[in-house]
């Protein structure tokens, strides 16, 4: 005699399956890269080279800088280069923008850099991207505090700036 399976076994099987195959498909789009930073391009975007000897160039997810002529542009990349550059980094990749770079949060020696640019008041929290809602109390203490771009009297944000030009 043959031993049937209860119909909702098989339902329940056939459910962990089909979500195993979905977690593992995510985590291998998501993933992570590591490597050390050998370029800083402004205070969003950065350069790690793999350990294959690899580039990769990473703009910071959900936060934007000022851009290189706008005022502070050239503080927040120097920011950005002295938490980050020659440093191992380490990135959740978060997908691939217009330009072909990786998007994703980035750890140089433990510590966010996207938060920390905004913390310095060197980056926006970009609300067109922006998912984790911690950033927003982070720059309200930065803009509070008056530090970085803060301190101008009408600091322009860069996608208003991009906008103009």
């Amino acid at each position: 005699l043959k031993t049937r399976r209860p119909q909702g076994a098989q339902v329940m099987r056939a459910g962990l399956a089909a979500f195993a195959f979905v977690l593992a498909a995510t985590a291998a789009q998501a993933g992570e890269l590591r490597g050390r930073v050998v370029a800083v391009a402004d205070g969003d975007t950065l350069t790690i080279l793999d350990a294959s000897r690899q580039q990769h160039r990473i703009r910071l997810a959900e936060i934007d800088a000022p851009e290189k002529r706008q005022p502070f542009g050239q503080r927040s990349k120097q920011s950005l280069s002295d938490l980050c550059f020659g440093r191992d980094a380490v990135i959740e990749d978060g997908g691939r923008d217009r330009y072909g770079r990786t998007i994703g949060r980035v750890s140089c020696a433990g510590i966010d850099a996207n938060a920390e640019q905004v913390r310095r008041g060197m980056a926006w929290v970009f609300d067109r991207y922006a998912t984790d809602r911690s950033l927003y109390a982070i720059q309200d203490e930065a803009r509070a505090a008056r530090r970085g771009l803060w301190s101008d009297p009408a600091p322009v944000p860069p996608w208003e700036y991009r906008a103009k030009r």
